[in-house]
Order: structure tokens, then sequence, then C-alpha cells
């Protein structure tokens, strides 16, 4: 079994969490978006005042201000729903808004070690063309077959705690070079670990991750500021590979029946395009493949 140092990080604080999620969300609308009138120069906040938010809520100004200064104890799920038809909530916000608000203590799954399946394993092993791996917690990097390999870096190579999608995208420059849209990737990962954060506020290893990223990187302490939550399960990666250079595969994302803190992702390209070409020929260069282009650096 793979073994982690213990982190250094204690908790995320929830009450500061709730606190700015809901600021930041009310920020984000207009008065004209919700059929209020604008007083254009004369308002004084970005987006909605509370009392504004509190109105289209049907709740009490007074609560609303309780609720936005981080305390949660006692609220409804009808008010959340309330307060999330208000804010025009997605649905993984409205979740994130619930989990911060009223957080089911998870703090003896938290510490359980994260390991793929054995025969997951074998099951991606057994998917020779298909770039895949599975992904869990903290956007840790638990399981991956050879191809997966091929296309991203033998992971295999990194010590066991910088397996880690976020430490990958925010820290290794190759990375950066790797997708074409980095800003995208980094927001995909920043999204997550925010969602981690609404269900595992109490997870060491997260808040120590989250610590070390903002110490680390000013793009990680940029988009951790937005507070932006969101589920991303399919769509298009555009990659810069440093053997078979552009690269445009398909991406699903498979959360696991069994272990729905993991998922499967699978890569896959258009059939007779470039880049099933591209695909085919990184399967056909094998460990070559794996290897080139993805030596460490020093960060």
């Amino acid at each position: 079994m793979d073994v982690y140092p213990e982190p250094a990080g204690t908790s995320l604080d929830r009450r500061a969490e709730l606190s700015e999620f809901l600021r930041t969300r009310r920020a984000r609308l207009k008065p004209q978006d919700v059929g209020l009138p604008d007083f254009g120069r004369h308002r004084r906040v970005p987006g909605l005042r509370r009392e504004e938010l509190a109105q289209l809520a049907g709740v009490s100004v007074a609560y609303y201000t309780r609720l936005e200064q981080g305390n949660g104890r006692n609220v409804s799920a009808e008010v959340l729903d309330s307060i999330a038809r208000a804010l025009r909530l997605t649905d993984a916000e409205h979740a994130h808004l619930t989990h911060l608000a009223k957080p089911k203590h998870k703090k003896k799954q938290t510490a359980r070690p994260q390991q793929a399946r054995t025969s997951l394993q074998h099951l991606l092993t057994s998917m020779e063309s298909v770039p895949a791996y599975i992904v869990g917690r903290r956007t840790e990097i638990l399981a991956w077959n050879r191809m997966a390999a091929a296309v991203f870096g033998d992971w295999a190579e990194l010590p066991v705690a910088e397996r880690n999608w976020a430490r990958l995208v925010f820290l290794r420059p190759d990375y950066h070079d790797l997708f074409v849209d980095w800003e995208q990737k980094a927001i995909d990962i920043v999204c997550v670990l925010r969602m981690d954060a609404g269900c595992y506020p109490d997870d060491p290893r997260l808040s120590a991750l989250v610590g070390e990223l903002s110490v680390k990187s000013e793009d990680f302490r940029r988009l951790w500021a937005t507070h932006d939550v969101k589920e991303k399960s399919h769509g298009v990666k555009h990659l810069r590979h440093p053997l078979v250079g552009e690269l445009s595969l398909n991406f699903e994302g498979f959360r696991l029946v069994g272990d729905t803190e993991q998922t499967m992702v699978t890569y896959h390209a258009e059939p007779a395009s470039a880049s099933a070409e591209a695909l085919r020929l990184l399967a056909s260069w094998g460990a070559d493949a794996t290897r080139a282009g993805y030596q460490a650096p020093s960060v």
C-alpha cells in the first residue's frame, strides 16, 4: 500500500468558507439579472445587497446576514433551497452550499487511505489503447495504465505524494506546457478541490495541500479566491505532447459505484483523426513514449 507522509495542515475554516462562498455568489449577480432596479453609481457594493438577496429568498435580512457570516447552524434545507434559487446556483454549487451549511462528519472516512481496487488496476491494464486513470479525493492519482503514462507522463517515477493533479498542474512547468488551455485545466482542478473542501472540511491532507499550493503558486491563490465549484464529467482536452505534437482527446469521467470518492477517467480520439493516429503511435512506442519528455524538474 502506498504510504503518504503525515500532513502538517489542520482543517479548513468551514464558517469562513460558507461566508466567502455566499458573498462571492451574491457579488456576481446584478440587480437587472433578477428583475430589480439598478441605481447605478449610487450602489456601494458589487452585485446584490444582502437585503435584496434576503427579499428574493423570502427570509429576513438578519437571518440571511447570520448565514453569510458563517452561522449555518439549524438552517433548514428549505431555506437553503430558497437561497440557492435566489442566487441562481448550479446543482454543484447548491450541493456545495448544503455541505458547508449542514456538514456531515466524515472524519473516519477522511483518515482512511485511498487505494484503487486490484480488479480496477487489472481493468485499466486491459485497456491497451485507451489512456485511463483513477483519481480520488484531493485530486490524488491512484491508478493508471500504460497509455495514460504515455500521454501524461510516468507517474510511477514520482513520489506518492506528488501523484496529484493539483501539484502537477500548478507546480510543474512541463504540465503547464502540456495543456494547450492550461488556465481551464487549472480552473477545473481548483473547482474539484473546492467541492472536496465542502465535503471534508476537517481533512488535514486537503488543508495541507491548499496551504502548500497557496504558498507556491500565485495562479492557485488567484483561482482559489473565486470560490467557484463545478463538476465536469466529460469534454475535450487539447494537449501539446512532446513526441507526437497536438492531441485533441475526448474525456469521460465515471464515478465508481462502490466508492463514490473515486472516478475513472478515460480519453479517446475521434476515429480516423490525426489524434487517433498519434495515440496509435504512442501505443506502439511503449515504454519509450512513457519516458520521453517528462523528466521531473525541481520545484
